[in-house]
């Protein structure tokens, strides 16, 4: 990554860009704390502080401690957790700043990517990096506590690195690698670089070398990934690439092409929208310039897009899923717009239309930065209203040894500390046959001997209809938006 700040001007640009970066955080983290609380606004944040809190105290790879598991997708976040929570500043503090640190990243490789892209706009790459540590997606995966923006961070060096011509395949190789460690969808940026290097200029004994080596850095790290998992639950991958897939399988029943056309509107939500044109500017001229590792990127953004069409269609969470490929396509389409506007061309309408496109872009990253803060706040306050106060009330009111049956398990395993059952599959992943079937669930809450059920009403009607309702959560966040109160039920046996 040499030239990624090359000179006393980028520096000056990367003190700048830190601050700012750090005032969007806060922004987001000030507006939570005003509409309720500091938190984080997925159940899940709390899936990755449990094992974390486990392995920096207990030395063991545990959700429930004592029995080892393979429920994090995440495991090298998971671990960086742990550092957190070592140094006495889990769980907030150094979510928040691994948060930040990565955005920064992000935009800093985001810089280094547009003027490879684009270099005889480089002057202009300040802008590419207010851009990203602004953009409303973006700066909510950095305050989520989840790995998302860290994945994002990692197929965007492997991108750039490809635009620059790589030259250490067993290095590129050991990145993807390190990003199967983060998510398992990392294994999908072998699919660029391989098309790079079949597409490169040399010949095919050099280009199968170094096609070796990229697979021999990779294997490197996926090998140990996939004993980890085998070892932990008898699987090769984890738990939740399953679970997931299983629990959504009845949003597969769409047709591919509506699935694809909605998976790719979520980037477009802000100004994502007015640079799809850039996106599509940048791949042609990729095509015509023979410029195989910008193609390579641009494929890569569509074919994830794709993947979860496929696989995991799903909306939720402001399209927390695919946002790893958001900083690709913003870094790919704003190159492509700043290499087609005309801020200063003789032609009158030219100039206005750069000018108007231009100024359209910073109000929608401004505007939608506001509405961003306003929707993480309101999913972190539903989360410690709901998930979180539910928890609470478990390590309160039910006996240490109670077994209790859940589908949102993070904030239970963290502040409850109760044995579960996992009906969401990631720590149980027996359920994952019949995770939809609430008979099957039933006989297997019975099989068990569950003690309680915790839950949305909504979400398991028939198992709610045969259980005690014994607490609400009564918070007032959840209705508001549409939703509805989280519920314990004691379980009651036929």
């Amino acid at each position: 990554m040499k030239s990624l700040l090359p000179d006393r001007r980028h520096r000056r640009q990367l003190a700048f860009l830190a601050l700012v970066s750090a005032l969007s955080v806060a922004g987001y983290l000030l507006a939570s704390r005003l509409v309720y609380r500091i938190g984080f606004p997925l159940d899940d944040a709390w899936i990755h502080h449990t094992y974390a809190r486990n392995l920096a105290l207990r030395g063991e790879w545990a959700f429930l401690p004592g029995q080892p598991s393979a429920g994090s997708t995440a495991p090298l976040w998971s671990a960086l957790l742990a550092v957190g929570h070592l140094l006495h500043l889990g769980p907030y503090l150094w979510s928040y700043a691994l948060g930040w640190a990565t955005l920064l990243a992000v935009a800093l490789v985001g810089m280094y990517a547009f003027r490879l892209l684009c270099p005889q706009m480089a002057s202009a790459d300040l802008w590419v990096g207010l851009f990203l540590v602004l953009e409303w997606h973006l700066v909510w995966a950095a305050v989520s506590g989840m790995e998302t923006l860290l994945m994002g961070l990692l197929a965007l060096i492997v991108l750039a690195r490809l635009v620059g011509g790589e030259r250490n395949w067993i290095a590129l190789g050991a990145l993807i690698g390190v990003s199967v460690w983060i998510r398992p969808d990392g294994i999908t940026l072998i699919g660029p670089a391989l098309f790079t290097l079949a597409l490169a200029s040399g010949s095919w004994k050099r280009r199968t070398k170094e096609a070796v080596g990229l697979l021999f850095g990779m294997a490197l790290l996926v090998f140990p990934y996939l004993l980890f998992n085998r070892i932990l639950e008898g699987s090769w991958w984890p738990n939740t690439l399953f679970a997931k897939q299983a629990e959504y399988a009845i949003f597969r029943q769409a047709a591919l092409w509506r699935r694809f056309l909605t998976e790719a509107s979520l980037p477009m939500i802000g100004a994502g929208v007015l640079l799809l044109p850039g996106f599509i500017t940048q791949s042609a001229r990729a095509v015509r310039s023979r410029s195989w590792g910008t193609l390579a990127g641009a494929i890569w953004v569509i074919g994830y897009l794709l993947l979860y069409a496929l696989r995991l269609p799903v909306t939720y969470q402001h399209g927390r899923y695919v946002m790893p490929m958001m900083p690709a396509f913003f870094s790919w389409g704003l190159a492509g717009l700043i290499g087609w506007v005309q801020l200063r061309s003789s032609s009158n309408w030219k100039r206005l239309l750069s000018r108007v496109w231009v100024l359209s872009i910073s109000l929608v990253v401004i505007l939608f930065w506001g509405f961003g803060a306003r929707a993480y706040a309101f999913d972190v306050a539903i989360i410690e209203t709901e998930m979180v106060a539910a928890a609470h009330w478990v390590a309160d009111n039910t006996a240490s040894d109670a077994l209790i049956a859940a589908h949102d398990i993070g904030a239970l395993g963290y502040f409850a500390q109760r044995n579960l059952l996992d009906l969401a599959g990631l720590v149980s992943p027996e359920v994952i046959p019949f995770i939809r079937d609430e008979p099957r669930l039933a006989e297997f809450l019975q099989e068990r001997q569950a003690d309680y059920l915790v839950t949305f009403p909504a979400w398991y009607p028939q198992l709610v209809h045969r259980a005690d309702q014994i607490y609400s959560t009564a918070g007032r966040f959840s209705p508001r938006m549409g939703g509805e109160n989280m519920s314990v039920y004691r379980w009651m046996f036929p």
